[in-house]
C-alpha cells in the first residue's frame, strides 16, 4: 500500500475502511456478532481510532496469527456455540453488498456452505515451461468474501494441521470433503491491497452514493 498506516485503518471518504466494512455487516443484521481479528500491535491503534470517529458498534478483538488459517482459528476459538452460521470477510473489503452478504448466508444455512464469487471478463493465459497459452475463462471465477459457513462444518474443518494449499476458509473446509456453494457477489466488492484499489474505492463508493 506504499503507506505506514495498515490498510484497514486508511480511509475512504473519510471514515477507516474496517469501519465502513463493520457497518455493512451492522445494516444487514443488527444483532450480528462481530469479531475483529487484528495484530496484537495494531489493536492500541484501533481502539484510539474508535475513539477518535465516536465508533461505537459492539465487537470483540482477537490477536492473529502467523497466517490467515490461524488468524481465523483465533477467531473461531472466541465461537461457544456451534449451531450458528459464520461468515468470515476480509477487513478490507467495504463496498460488499447486503444483498451479497443475505445470499452468503441463506446458501451456508441450506447447504452448510457458501462463497460469492464473479465471473472474468479478461482473456485469461498460463504460463508453463516458460510458454504461454490460453485459458477458457468460461471455466474461471474470482472468489470474494464473505465466506459463510454451518459453525460445527467450520469449526471441524480447523481443527487439521495447516497446509499450505490452504488459501481461504474455502479451501479448508473442502479439504475435508465438504462441498462449496457458490453466489453471486458483486464486482465492487475489491480487495483493497494498492493505492490504486484505494483510488477505485473511493470512486465507486461516491457512485454509489450518488445513486
Amino acid at each position: 500500500m506504499l503507506n505506514d498506516i495498515p490498510k484497514q485503518f486508511l480511509c475512504i471518504d473519510g471514515i477507516p475502511i474496517l469501519m465502513r466494512t463493520i457497518n455493512v455487516f451492522r445494516n444487514y443484521n443488527k444483532n450480528i456478532r462481530i469479531i475483529i481479528v487484528l495484530p496484537s500491535d495494531q489493536q492500541n491503534q484501533w481502539n484510539e481510532l474508535c475513539k477518535k470517529y465516536n465508533f461505537n458498534e459492539t465487537h470483540s478483538i482477537v490477536s492473529g496469527g502467523n497466517t490467515r488459517f490461524y488468524s481465523v482459528k483465533n477467531g473461531l476459538n472466541q465461537i461457544n456455540d456451534d449451531n450458528c452460521l459464520i461468515a468470515v470477510h476480509d477487513a478490507v473489503r467495504p463496498l460488499v453488498s447486503i444483498d451479497v452478504i443475505g445470499k452468503a448466508f441463506s446458501c451456508a444455512e441450506k447447504n452448510g456452505t457458501a462463497i460469492p464469487f464473479i465471473k472474468i471478463n479478461d482473456s485469461l493465459r498460463i504460463i508453463e515451461n516458460d510458454l504461454s497459452k490460453p485459458i477458457d475463462r468460461n471455466k474461471i471465477i474470482a472468489v470474494q468474501t464473505p465466506q459463510c459457513f454451518n459453525g460445527k462444518l467450520l469449526k471441524k474443518a480447523y481443527e487439521q494441521d495447516f497446509d499450505e494449499s490452504f488459501t481461504d476458509d474455502a479451501t479448508v473446509v473442502e479439504c475435508k470433503g465438504n462441498k462449496i456453494f457458490l453466489v453471486e457477489g458483486n464486482l465492487e466488492n475489491i480487495k483493497i491491497t494498492t493505492p490504486f484499489d484505494l483510488l477505485l474505492a473511493e470512486k465507486m463508493l461516491t457512485s454509489i452514493k450518488k445513486n
